[in-house]
């Protein structure tokens, strides 16, 4: 059996890589796996299949002789915050984040509230695989009731980040894009004094991150050309990742949120070693800018769990990814797409400045273009002697196109896709060599796989 773990936790479509079978199983095998008998923390975005998902995750944990608390739809990151908060004994997180909503997925987090280790993850394999194929469920019926208290304090958690201050004067777009955002963003930008307007924000697990939310920022835009706002914030699914823009239009993408919070906390002396974590998406003009001022920034693969391992070894306070997903040393480096927000207009405010002009005080972005393959197969399920050949296609690709550039070409953790990232300063060798690497490897994979 191949790992079902990818680069964040279980992902697949429903029904078919993400099964029922499975989920009951996942919570057979964490319960079994946990020495702490405090319950486990349990919520979810709002896709359809998360409710199905739900019971059974919850019929295999009551089945391991372990409890739960259900959470109900909630983002991503109240439940390590809750875990640690409540002393509770791990948590999972229903949710495909960004992707559509056919996808769903399995986010697992141990006592401390972080991501578990390959370490766990092997062993919940271990025992998914040691289990009855032919398992029976349980008919009883468990109840599921949301856990409103628990949601409370987490959003009061998020109010308190901003140490008294308000955003009174402050008129603010939220993009919640149908997902878990829907259930606190308004209410917790709204308590602060900011004058709200919300769009996407229904709990429609049927449109969750459909042409909208940060990987689809027309509708903020749009949204932003009709008001007088002063800024917007465009969440993705699971509420852990955000975008931001201007009222101009002008895109804050995570790379610009780490090099503008980070130059605040470098000028205040809160950068441990004026380093920033990033991953090998971040863009090559922020890396120059943030050497420029006397910076250093330090680059993983891409995964918020890698940023998350750099930051604890190198003793930084703050990372993230060029998608929007930052990690702060505020709530213990959960990546939190609210709090980035908050973080964000509370700066604004400070300094009495629009974001359009702080944006303007960031760096050049170089000319980049991130490109799509789509593969008719997932790579974690083809014969190993392919898959090294199409690793060793991607290397040669990298390594024949890097003079005067830079190329950057991963498979997807989530989806039957491989990513081709292309950066120079020239606009137009940057769309014409993505052009030509798409099609050449697209060829290469094709043969290898005849």
């Amino acid at each position: 059996m191949h790992s079902i773990f990818g680069t964040d936790g279980i992902r697949g479509r429903f029904n078919e890589e993400i099964t029922y079978s499975l989920a009951y199983k996942v919570g057979y095998a964490l319960g079994s796996n946990l020495e702490n008998n405090n319950p486990i923390l349990i919520g979810r975005d709002t896709r359809i299949s998360g409710d199905i998902l739900l019971h059974a995750i919850t019929k295999g944990i009551n089945a391991s002789g372990k409890k739960f608390i259900n959470l109900g739809i909630c983002p991503t990151p109240a439940i390590p915050f809750l875990i640690k908060q409540e002393n509770l004994s791990s948590g999972i997180m229903i949710t495909a984040s960004h992707n559509p909503p056919e996808y769903n997925g399995i986010k697992i987090f141990d006592k401390n509230g972080q991501k578990i280790t390959k370490n766990f993850e092997n062993r919940i394999q271990k025992s998914i695989e040691e289990l009855n194929q032919n398992i029976s469920v349980p008919t009883k019926e468990i109840s599921l009731k949301p856990n409103k208290d628990l949601m409370d304090i987490y959003m009061k958690s998020l109010i308190q980040t901003m140490g008294g201050g308000n955003l009174s004067g402050m008129k603010i777009i939220l993009d919640t894009c149908y997902g878990s955002a829907t259930t606190c963003a308004k209410d917790i930008f709204q308590n602060l004094g900011a004058d709200v307007r919300v769009i996407n924000n229904s709990k429609n697990g049927l449109k969750i991150n459909m042409h909208c939310g940060s990987t689809n920022l027309k509708p903020l835009k749009e949204a932003l050309r009709e008001t007088t706002a002063d800024m917007g914030f465009s969440f993705d699914g699971d509420a852990d990742r955000v975008i931001g823009v201007d009222s101009k239009g002008n895109v804050l993408d995570g790379d610009h949120i780490l090099f503008l919070w980070g130059r605040e906390l470098m000028e205040q002396k809160n950068l441990t070693n004026n380093l920033l974590i990033s991953t090998q998406m971040a863009n090559l003009g922020f890396e120059k800018a943030w050497n420029n001022i006397g910076g250093f920034l330090y680059r993983t693969n891409v995964g918020d769990k890698y940023v998350h391992e750099a930051i604890k070894e190198k003793g930084a306070v703050l990372g993230g990814e060029q998608s929007g997903h930052i990690l702060s040393k505020i709530n213990n480096f959960s990546g939190d797409g609210i709090l980035t927000a908050l973080q964000i207009s509370k700066y604004c405010k400070q300094k009495q400045i629009t974001l359009h002009d702080w944006l303007q005080s960031s760096f050049d972005p170089f000319p980049q273009q991130l490109t799509n393959i789509n593969l008719e197969f997932n790579i974690k399920k083809i014969n190993p002697k392919n898959k090294i050949l199409i690793y060793q296609a991607i290397e040669n690709f990298q390594e024949i196109y890097s003079d005067n550039c830079r190329i950057f070409i991963r498979p997807s953790g989530t989806e039957p896709l491989i990513r081709v990232l292309v950066e120079a300063r020239n606009e137009k060798k940057v769309h014409s060599l993505s052009s030509e690497i798409k099609n050449k490897l697209l060829l290469e994979i094709n043969r290898i796989m005849k």
